[in-house]
């Protein structure tokens, strides 16, 4: 729903070409998103969210890296920012199901992408940017719900904090590129001809681990696929390191995704049952774990 003081301020945004018309758009858990269509029949996406600290979301971060994921080819053009909103083209496609990424006619064309984002867009990434550390958010995370003392899951928060500390052990030596950092289906489009990579809140530099195993977790891989993206990514068979690396992201994501959730469910004001997407992300969790734990993750 499009409230008069947004609608009023969308309006006024000096990046308009004639009169406009504006509709909400459905999905978003972390910003408000509307289309907007100007006099010219152009489309452009805006996105309406302030700096989130207990998220790590920065918006100046979000902004350089949305605009050097367009230099790189993978995320359309950011025309307008100022004061929380951030104006982009566009995209007439569809929006990926984890259905779609477990089709191997698509896996590869997305590994693509990830590679693309890994290797390329710190050549045009302007100014100074942040990390994701995983295994830091999840710590931050877990002080806040006991700060608050908020804990809407089945377990006590401090053997979380120790299986976090278990799997941060378990990745070993990295590697750094530039990560996306929230590889849910939702955040690729396709436009019938090419893929695009969106929102770019959570965007950092990180071990390709991460976004590997967030992608494999997020969208619920079988252990064939898991196979076949590592090796693709990689270019060759991976070893045990690797593999117990992988494994140690997969659980590290589902176990930021349900502290996410949890930590949403008292900071936003957005109408969406954050209990419910903790409690399914920390079920997925628990059966993750389970077969980290006994070497089969």
């Amino acid at each position: 729903m499009l409230d008069k003081k947004t609608n009023d301020e969308i309006r006024e945004l000096p990046c308009w070409s004639g009169k406009i018309e504006i509709s909400p758009l459905t999905g978003g858990i972390t910003n408000r998103n509307y289309r907007v269509t100007d006099r010219s029949k152009q489309s452009f996406v805006v996105r309406i969210g302030r700096d989130i600290p207990e998220h790590g979301v920065l918006r100046f971060n979000e902004l350089a890296a949305a605009r050097a994921a367009h230099a790189a080819g993978i995320s359309p053009e950011v025309v307008f920012a100022r004061g929380g909103f951030l104006v982009s083209r566009f995209i007439d496609g569809r929006t990926l199901t984890p259905e779609d990424v477990r089709d191997e006619r698509n896996l590869g064309r997305i590994i693509g992408l990830v590679r693309r984002c890994h290797n390329d867009i710190p050549r045009y990434f302007h100014g100074p940017a942040l990390i994701f550390w995983v295994f830091q958010v999840i710590r931050n995370y877990l002080r806040l719900l006991a700060d608050n003392d908020s804990n809407p899951l089945d377990v006590e928060l401090d053997a979380l904090a120790l299986k976090n500390e278990q799997l941060e052990r378990a990745l070993g030596a990295v590697t750094i590129v530039f990560g996306h950092n929230d590889l849910l289906a939702a955040n690729l489009l396709d436009d019938g001809a090419r893929l695009w990579l969106i929102d770019w809140d959570y965007a950092g530099f990180n071990t390709p681990l991460f976004d590997l195993g967030n992608l494999a977790s997020n969208n619920e891989l079988t252990p064939d696929l898991e196979s076949a993206l590592l090796e693709s990514y990689f270019g060759k068979p991976v070893g045990p390191a690797n593999r117990r690396g992988f494994a140690a992201m997969k659980c590290a994501s589902l176990l930021r995704e349900t502290l996410w959730g949890a930590v949403s469910r008292i900071t936003s004001t957005i109408d969406f049952d954050y209990t419910s997407y903790a409690r399914q992300y920390f079920s997925r969790f628990d059966r993750m774990w389970r077969a980290f734990e006994a070497g089969d993750g």
